[in-house]
């Protein structure tokens, strides 16, 4: 009779265990369904355009036929498949860099071949009549050739197998870019200058409507450009994500009439993205900082031609000796 009780006891037990566990689980399912939600509300909020034709270099007839019509170019023709030198092969259209020198292998296919690629640098695609898979850049969706697995070539068992009339090889590490609009740009240049993995940052302006401004003209407020700052960065020691992340900490998006006491349309909070993957970043932080009570009025613009500022607006804080005035870090994630 003893046994009985004790039965009785784990069988109440283990229903309450299931039903807790049921709670759990349509909780999971609950906060899952609000973030797609969220997700789907912000994408309808911030429209996703394509990198602007006016930032894609000229190509020629040959190079239109790979890029654009997804050619392929004769075996053993191009100048970059035998190529040994160090440094970083990047989009012949759209700049971005792709591939580096550490990831590149003699396979003897006759083309340039890598068994991997830059973070959140290369698209695969399923050729039309599924026999092969295609790889474009992530960025502008230029034509780069097709990828292999399973072949025991390198111990990634990858290979990328690239047109040269897609690549531009430059010696050094990658430079990578992105633009960030956070006020006067003098603060928002210094403090990523401080980051780890940033080459280099620079003042100028972006996103309106007038050829060549000049700081006198942006003062102006008719010519549309924001006050922003074009940070090159490497992509394998820093991610677009964290230097987004850093953007948002080192300003006020929250303010929608410029940035602390600088007041105009030049001193707005905005994100000028290259690529999808940019995008859904800022839009993934943005919703993030939007669950934690932030009001964010950062707006999300595709690149536009960058205007380097004038000479003296370059490193100005670090010229001068001081610190940014309106410009501090805050954690915010």
């Amino acid at each position: 009779m003893k046994g009985k009780p004790l039965i009785a006891a784990l069988a109440l037990l283990i229903i309450l265990a299931l039903v807790l566990i049921s709670i759990w689980r349509i909780a999971n399912r609950t906060n899952d369904k609000e973030k797609e939600t969220t997700m789907e509300v912000q994408t309808q909020r911030f429209q996703f355009q394509m990198i602007d034709q006016t930032l894609l270099a000229e190509l020629s007839q040959k190079e239109k036929e790979i890029i654009l019509n997804k050619g392929t170019e004769r075996a053993f023709t191009g100048e970059y498949t035998d190529l040994a030198q160090e440094g970083t092969y990047y989009c012949k259209q759209c700049g971005s860099p792709l591939y580096t020198s550490q990831d590149k292998f003699h396979s003897s296919c006759g083309w340039p071949s890598f068994d991997d690629e830059l973070p959140f640098a290369i698209e695969r695609h399923t050729d039309a009549d599924g026999s092969r898979t295609e790889i474009i850049c992530a960025t502008c969706k230029g034509h780069l050739g097709h990828v292999f697995l399973g072949e025991g070539l390198t111990d990634k068992d990858t290979r990328h197998c690239v047109n040269s009339l897609s690549l531009r090889f430059e010696k050094g590490s990658p430079v990578a870019k992105a633009v960030f609009a956070g006020g006067c740009f003098w603060g928002v240049e210094h403090l990523f200058e401080q980051v780890d993995g940033v080459h280099a940052a620079m003042s100028g302006y972006t996103g309106g409507h007038l050829e060549n401004p000049t700081y006198q003209d942006v003062l102006t407020h008719k010519t549309g450009h924001l006050e922003a700052v074009e940070v090159l960065y490497d992509p394998r020691v820093v991610s677009y994500e964290e230097l987004a992340k850093y953007f948002f900490e080192i300003h006020d998006p929250t303010q929608t009439n410029g940035q602390g006491p600088d007041i105009g349309n030049q001193y707005l909070s905005s994100v000028f993205y290259r690529s999808r993957h940019e995008f859904d970043t800022v839009v993934k932080l943005i919703s993030i900082l939007e669950e934690k009570g932030l009001k964010i009025a950062t707006s999300l613009r595709p690149a536009a031609i960058f205007y380097p500022a004038e000479e003296y607006h370059q490193d100005y804080y670090a010229l001068k000796g001081t610190q940014p005035y309106c410009h501090a870090w805050t954690k915010r994630f």
